[in-house]
């Protein structure tokens, strides 16, 4: 049995996100196992490198599954991209290594949060960006991402309250980008909480509308609760952009 790796895009606004869950069939990873389990005809397992909330997108989704065929990986693909929906599409399939596994072995993920700042309602974009009809201080914003970058503990912005395994993780870099439309944040980090990149970026928002000091960052990571962070911005402007692997 061959393991194979796959990038996969899909605008998530009509899906529960991409974790299968018992109560619903609307999720990415359950459409991808679907098809690939009646094009192998054994059950076939798909992990993904990042379990996306419902609403949010990918361009650059790994996933990873082991099956036996004598298809081709372009064959995989197209087949793949015959009978699932058209808004989610396979770019590509390669073999793995045995012991790949796409979100174990994954070093760096990620992630671009889009804010429209034009008061104008976007037709075409509506889906992708948060519209954001106040004004903000990217500069206070930018102040503040200081002291979210490095190994932290970032309970404060962990959207699941039960949460019993470390919630450690190390974010490289915080890249915030303006222009006349719109506010780009992006996240580098080798791993990122649930709703965790949602939580900064509306903590963020608070700093950049002037109710939250740019300089208590620390303070608030070192409360370890969520209820001292920013809300949660919504998924629509949230597209996990790319994984790496060492």
């Amino acid at each position: 049995m061959k393991n194979y790796r796959m990038i996969v895009q899909y605008d998530g606004t009509r899906f529960n996100g991409w974790q299968k869950q018992g109560d619903t069939g609307n999720t990415i990873q359950e459409k991808l196992e679907t098809i690939l389990t009646r094009m192998d005809g054994t059950p076939v397992d798909v992990h993904g490198a990042g379990r996306t909330d419902a609403g949010v997108h990918a361009k650059g989704q790994v996933a990873q599954f082991r099956l036996e065929t004598e298809k081709s990986t372009d064959e995989i693909r197209d087949y793949l991209n015959e009978y699932l929906p058209e808004d989610i599409g396979v770019i590509s399939v390669a073999e793995a290594a045995p012991r790949f596994h796409s979100r174990f072995n994954a070093s760096e993920k990620t992630y671009v949060y889009r804010i429209s700042k034009n008061k104008a309602f976007h037709v075409f974009d509506r889906k992708y960006v948060y519209e954001y009809k106040g004004s903000l201080d990217t500069a206070a914003m930018k102040v503040a991402t200081i002291q979210l970058r490095g190994e932290h503990d970032f309970k404060s912005f962990c959207g699941n309250p039960h949460m019993r395994k470390s919630t450690v993780r190390t974010i490289y870099a915080i890249h915030i980008t303006e222009n006349e439309d719109e506010i780009d944040l992006t996240f580098i980090g080798n791993g990122f909480l649930q709703y965790m990149v949602r939580i900064l970026v509306g903590t963020l928002i608070e700093v950049g509308e002037g109710k939250r000091d740019a300089q208590s960052m620390d303070a608030l990571l070192a409360a370890h609760d969520r209820q001292m962070a920013g809300p949660t911005a919504p998924a629509c402007g949230l597209i996990l952009q790319e994984v790496k692997y060492n």
